[in-house]
């Protein structure tokens, strides 16, 4: 067994759920564009040609958007799990307690500080348009305005405009 000091113990386990925290920062959840615009089709063509054709389906899409994370959980987290797991054992049985629960705490503190930040919904549309020469298109929105299903659309530059 190593026989660590319990400070240096601490003081390495702080510094490696440091090192954790940073690594674990969730990406932003995707944006849909508003109105009209799009980032771009599915199935892109000449992007400075226009086209024509009908919307053949409005799919509502609904998901649970990402929780943010700062840090601070797992930070909040690693030092209540080093506190408890301090208390557990004896000598260098203590100090791999402590570490266990330093990293436990900091893995927890991280997952509860992602749920409570994820209340949002992300909503989106995605429109199917059949175009006149027998391609096919699909667009996420935020919005379909006022476009329906069988409404004839024009397209060009990435947007979507009826006719």
């Amino acid at each position: 067994m190593l026989n660590i000091p319990r400070p240096f113990a601490v003081v390495g386990a702080l510094a490696l759920v440091g090192s954790l925290a940073a690594c674990g920062h969730n990406p932003p959840p995707p944006q849909y564009s508003g109105g009209y615009q799009t980032p771009a089709p599915a199935y892109p063509s000449n992007p400075a040609g226009t086209e024509y054709g009908r919307v053949s389906n409005i799919e509502v899409l609904q998901g649970r958007a990402q929780g943010q994370t700062s840090g601070g959980g797992a930070i909040l987290g690693a030092v209540v799990g080093g506190v408890l797991g301090n208390q557990v054992g004896k000598g260098s049985g203590r100090a791999a307690a402590t570490a266990v629960g330093v990293l436990g705490g900091a893995v927890a503190g991280n997952a509860i500080e992602g749920r409570n930040n994820s209340n949002e919904y992300a909503q989106g549309y995605r429109l199917s348009v059949q175009l006149d020469h027998g391609g096919y298109r699909v667009y996420d929105v935020s919005s379909p305005g006022d476009l329906r299903i069988g409404d004839r659309v024009r397209l060009y530059n990435g947007q979507i405009s009826r006719i």
